[in-house]
């Protein structure tokens, strides 16, 4: 097992094939954490907790006389509020009462070979090549029965760690859900630096590093996507760590929603890291029995630079989240016909554009935006899915058998998640767009969001997608 327990000391190692992480079960019952890095093999990493006076650091009740022992200090696995931790907390929640504390204590914990799951989640999955071992640790608030799951797996060959969090309610009253990270890491300072890549749209992913400073220092999205402004994935690297040496660690959320990446360093000289969804309006009622689950992140670490870290992460992608047939195939390379014709088109212009498709090679073609209502411009008929007669008068199903016998593949635009206001399907249903009763809709692109959370609308667009798919030789 790449897991492993030692009663005796009451702690917790996960191997991979170079990196060791581990953690340890103090004599309160806390869980703090001990170490991620280069593998160590058959060693108590305990010595790393240095136990001192620090003033004004508060102390919990079951070490009021032990001024040594303060949770403002020591490395936390998952650090909670209002139990004498002051820097960023990893959970926040609130109780009916309107109070804040959470003390959450070591209960139980279970190793077991395979990959945990996470229902209705995207996360890693096992494969036949990869020994995959995993670890829940649950901790559970005393008083108020509050429970925290906290799960691990070990993918050995891609050296990464994945991580999420469950939260699960056994006491008697409901609990607010204000923040909820998926993974939290405690480390020393090693001059770090924070390396994220952020962007506008079509300018995605630009590489930026930056020194941490004794400050908190935070980026997201609060989007509702990921979105083009930041990627949810960071790395924190020593200052001399180049592409081909030095130690670094990454962090990468499996979730494309709004999310939250945090990096404080704090007054003692320690970093803590976090990443996962974003706090800013999230406030999730948890009922009596329910359980509330984090997404999940994929962790990794290098002492060899930035690109074995890259590597690492590439080799459980591609091994452990692609799915489908073009896992490991290559796909086909394929002409749009936005930039070409944006929504200035009909069937000619689409098969001029397949003709010098083939003469080029290329295997397949996407239509676009503007095929369907009267879209002919960005303002109308989202939400109007039906062909555009007058763009293709010969119908759908005549342009892709047409396509088809050229040899090529055919791909088709939508936006099933917008409406425009200019629509049919909004004259018809205007309550279906996300907003706020009594106020003013927001637009973008002039357009609204359908509201995916009735049932309603779900069925809606999965009815008139499919049966244009169906009617279309698809």
């Amino acid at each position: 097992m790449s897991i492993l327990y030692s009663e005796q000391e009451k702690m917790v190692t996960l191997h991979t094939a170079s990196t060791t992480y581990q953690m340890k079960i103090d004599k309160y019952q806390r869980l703090l954490h001990l170490y991620y890095g280069v593998r160590i093999d058959d060693m108590d990493l305990s010595y790393y907790l240095r136990y001192s006076d620090r003033a004004f650091s508060g102390n919990i009740a079951e070490a009021r006389y032990d001024r040594t022992y303060s949770l403002d200090v020591f490395p936390q696995e998952f650090p909670t509020y209002g139990m004498s931790d002051f820097r960023i907390p990893a959970i926040v929640v609130q109780y009916e009462d309107g109070s804040y504390a959470l003390d959450l204590v070591y209960h139980s914990h279970k190793i077991y070979p395979g990959k945990y799951l996470l229902d209705g989640l995207p996360h890693a999955y096992e494969a036949r090549d990869e020994v995959v071992d995993s670890l829940e640790i649950v901790l559970i608030d005393p008083v108020t029965k509050l429970e925290v799951t906290l799960l691990y797996s070990t993918f050995e060959k891609a050296d990464v760690i994945t991580r999420a969090v469950k939260v699960t309610n056994k006491g008697s009253q409901k609990v607010s859900l204000q923040k909820v990270m998926s993974a939290s890491l405690d480390t020393v300072n090693r001059e770090y630096d924070l390396i994220h890549f952020h962007g506008r749209h079509n300018m995605e992913r630009q590489f930026e590093r930056v020194r941490l400073s004794h400050q908190t220092a935070q980026f997201g999205s609060r989007r509702g996507t990921s979105s083009h402004q930041h990627n949810p994935f960071f790395i924190l690297a020593e200052k001399e760590t180049t592409e081909s040496a030095g130690a670094c660690f990454g962090m990468m959320l499996v979730y494309s929603g709004d999310f939250q990446a945090t990096t404080e360093l704090s007054q003692f000289e320690t970093v803590r890291t976090q990443l996962g969804l974003g706090s800013e309006g999230f406030n999730y009622v948890l009922e009596v029995s329910e359980t509330f689950t984090a997404p999940e992140v994929l962790l990794s670490y290098s002492s060899k630079g930035l690109t074995t870290l890259t590597h690492q992460f590439h080799h459980l992608i591609r091994h452990h989240i692609v799915r489908g047939k073009y896992q490991y195939k290559r796909r086909p390379i394929l002409v749009n016909n936005w930039e070409a014709t944006y929504f200035d088109f009909d069937e000619n212009k689409l098969l001029a554009l397949a003709d010098e498709a083939v003469d080029l090679g290329i295997e397949m073609l996407v239509m676009d935006d503007g095929w369907f209502g009267k879209r002919d411009n960005d303002q109308t008929s989202l939400g109007d899915w039906f062909v555009d007669q007058e763009k293709l008068p010969n119908g759908l199903n005549h342009l892709v058998t047409q396509i088809h016998d050229k040899g090529l593949k055919f791909g088709i635009w939508f936006e099933p998640e917008m409406i425009s206001e200019k629509s049919d399907l909004f004259k018809q249903h205007p309550e279906w767009h996300i907003h706020v009763p009594n106020r003013e809709s927001v637009t973008s692109r002039h357009q609204y969001v359908l509201d995916l959370t009735r049932s309603d609308v779900r069925t809606y667009l999965y009815q008139v997608v499919s049966d244009i798919l169906k009617k279309s030789a698809y």
